[in-house]
């Protein structure tokens, strides 16, 4: 399969820094020096050349690239430092003279590059090669280097003065950048890394237009199309299925090569030090060097205000249901570990097995989850994180753009005016004090049973669901429990509410302490939301109802509901399971978002103050129209009589 020529992705140039003991020769390495440049030998040379340019059409990647030479002076430590933290690619060097300048590079160098957290590939050159006079295995002193330094991408050995392999030395170090080995393949153990084998099987996925499993010939020759602009011919198909067969039977079916078969294959280039090949195709699928789509590919449409929310359209929706019953193996309603993890077998990595994703659904006995719970995973991606949602969407086979997946909907100040609102999903942030039962009321949205165990929460977490409303209607709905602690700082950030439908505030019932914590988040988080303009329906639930109410506690927050102008707090006993209809009652907050904004004391008084301008105003208004209107009739006045005169 030939390489045709090779992508280098966006890069418009190569920084290579040539560092070294001095006398080692790495500045007769760079051009302007003859040696690189002109293929000719310099005697003379500077002690440190300047910045270097080779032009884009030296090598067949048509990138440029800018070799700085250094110092090894320790005076110049700090300017050698710099440097290095912006290069792409490093050039260590030694010289073959002189075996001591080689075990420096394992004493100091490369320890030197480790302590300034240099992570740009290592190309390691031996100069002076014209110079030594004794016998030398190069792979006896470099193998157990490499094995050590797994940053060192190659080592060659060269002559400026012969003119050996010096141009090597440089085009080494732009592959190295532009088509890095560590991303794709495990130099220890010889295999293709997880996520590269992963993008490799989409792409498989991808070119297999019948879906059978296979790549027969035809389109064998169109994914060479894509890749290399180039057909294979016949006789090249049967070559590359023999060698493949040759070395791994189950690699070739009779049907064609099979998945097996084509990351051998890609394997079978790296050993062979065509790396560039594997790079290519990555490429031509939008793949990024993080083996991640590039954000070109993905197209995601911007929210024009921070008070709208994103939202997968029907079409996406209708897409997972079909994936979903496509990895439902056993037709059991439900999709275990190793179902889901089929699923996205074609992604980077499971975007579920991190926070918040990890717990935010409720999974079966046996590990599963349904399809409710499916695709109110995806509904908390798509709101929380648009560009992995689509990306992921992407990844499992979704084939149309973003914006037939994603919907960016009405801006939440204007559903208030309009006193209604026509989202699916809603997010509720759940505000509270320690011990108040936050936590409990998240696990009951998941289904999750009741735990007598207190573990305080550190951190923001996410549960979500599906909420049955009337006559069928279905909305998912969002709680997001913040910590105490945790509010200050979430709110530091004026538009921190502005992704907030409806925010709950959860006290115990029974304890005083309690519900006094309740009302102070509840008053500090309206005053935020006043000044910043993203005030949001408010609810106080009173939790903990199976210990007994505290009458002092009755009173007070009636009396508060009263003055704010919400609604009377929701009694509910996670313990008991007497939820009160307390999840539907939440999502009918959020569908009315002109009802139950709470009103501080401060307001009040500034929506009285406004009024007050506003009156002022109009009364200005007025009075200058009135004014107009009356000059106007005198000057009419005083022409109709001039005219009569």
């Amino acid at each position: 399969m030939p390489t045709g020529g090779p992508i280098s992705g966006a890069r418009t140039s190569v920084r290579i820094v040539v560092v070294g003991d001095r006398g080692t020769g790495k500045s007769s390495l760079p051009p302007p020096t003859p040696a690189a440049a002109a293929e000719t030998f310099r005697q003379e040379v500077p002690p440190v050349l300047p910045p270097t340019r080779l032009p884009a059409d030296y090598y067949p990647d048509n990138v440029p690239i800018v070799i700085i030479d250094t110092s090894s002076s320790l005076e110049n430590r700090g300017r050698l430092a710099e440097e290095l933290k912006r290069a792409d690619a490093v050039v260590l060097t030694y010289a073959c003279d002189q075996p001591s300048t080689l075990n420096r590079l394992s004493s100091f160098w490369l320890h030197e590059l480790r302590r300034l957290e240099i992570k740009a590939p290592v190309i390691v050159a031996g100069c002076k090669l014209d110079r030594r006079t004794e016998e030398y295995n190069l792979s006896i002193e470099m193998v157990p280097l490499m094995q050590q330094f797994r940053e060192i991408e190659t080592c060659i050995e060269c002559s400026a003065a012969n003119m050996l392999q010096i141009q090597e030395v440089f085009y080494f170090a732009q592959k190295a950048v532009l088509h890095p080995t560590a991303p794709l393949f495990d130099q220890e153990t010889q295999t293709l890394r997880p996520r590269c084998m992963r993008a490799l099987k989409r792409i498989f996925v991808l070119c297999d237009h019948d879906m059978d499993g296979v790549l027969n010939d035809d389109e064998l020759n169109e994914f060479q199309v894509k890749c290399f602009n180039a057909p294979l011919q016949p006789a090249e198909i049967v070559g590359v299925k023999r060698v493949v067969q040759e070395k791994l039977p189950e690699g070739v079916s009779e049907h064609g090569l099979t998945l097996t078969g084509f990351l051998f294959l890609h394997a079978l280039f790296i050993e062979k030090g065509r790396i560039e090949t594997t790079w290519t195709v990555l490429r031509k699928f939008g793949y990024s060097d993080e083996l991640k789509l590039r954000d070109d590919y993905l197209s995601i449409p911007n929210k024009k205000a921070p008070d709208q929310s994103v939202e997968l359209t029907s079409e996406a929706v209708e897409f997972l249901k079909g994936i979903f019953s496509t990895f439902d193996d056993d037709k059991d309603g439900v999709l275990r570990e190793s179902e889901l993890e089929d699923l996205f077998s074609t992604a980077p990595e499971s975007p579920w097995n991190e926070a918040p994703y990890k717990d935010a659904v409720g999974r079966t006995p046996l590990r599963g989850i349904s399809l409710s719970g499916f695709l109110s995973e995806w509904a908390l991606m798509t709101s929380v994180d648009p560009a992995r949602s689509i990306a992921n969407l992407i990844y499992i086979g979704y084939h149309c753009n973003a914006a037939s997946a994603l919907h960016i909907t009405r801006r939440r100040l204007v559903d208030r005016k309009k006193q209604q609102t026509e989202r699916n999903v809603f997010q509720c942030f759940v505000f509270g004090p320690k011990s108040a039962g936050k936590s409990a009321l998240l696990m009951s949205l998941s289904g999750r049973p009741f735990s007598e165990n207190y573990v305080p929460t550190t951190t923001q977490q996410y549960i979500v669901n599906v909420v049955d409303r009337h006559m069928g209607n279905k909305k998912t709905l969002i709680l997001r429990e913040v910590p105490e602690d945790g509010v200050k700082k979430l709110l530091s950030n004026k538009e921190s509410l502005a992704s907030c439908d409806v925010a709950v505030f959860v006290y115990d019932s029974s304890s005083e302490y309690s519900f006094k914590g309740a009302t102070e988040l509840l008053s500090y988080v309206a005053r935020q939301g006043e000044e910043s303009g993203f005030g949001m329906p408010s609810l106080l639930i009173a939790a903990k109802n199976d210990l007994g109410s505290n009458p002092t506690v009755n009173q007070d927050s009636a009396k508060i509901c009263l003055d704010m102008g919400i609604d009377a707090p929701i009694p509910v006993s996670v313990k008991e399971r007497d939820l009160n209809d307390v999840f539907s009652r939440i999502v009918n907050a959020a569908e009315h978002p002109h009802l139950s904004v709470p009103e501080t004391e401060l307001g009040r008084s500034q929506k009285r103050y406004r009024q007050l301008v506003n009156r002022a105003l109009m009364c200005i208004s007025v009075g200058a129209a009135a004014t107009f209107v009356g000059l106007a009739a005198y000057r009419a006045y005083a022409a109709r009589k001039n005219a009569s005169s």
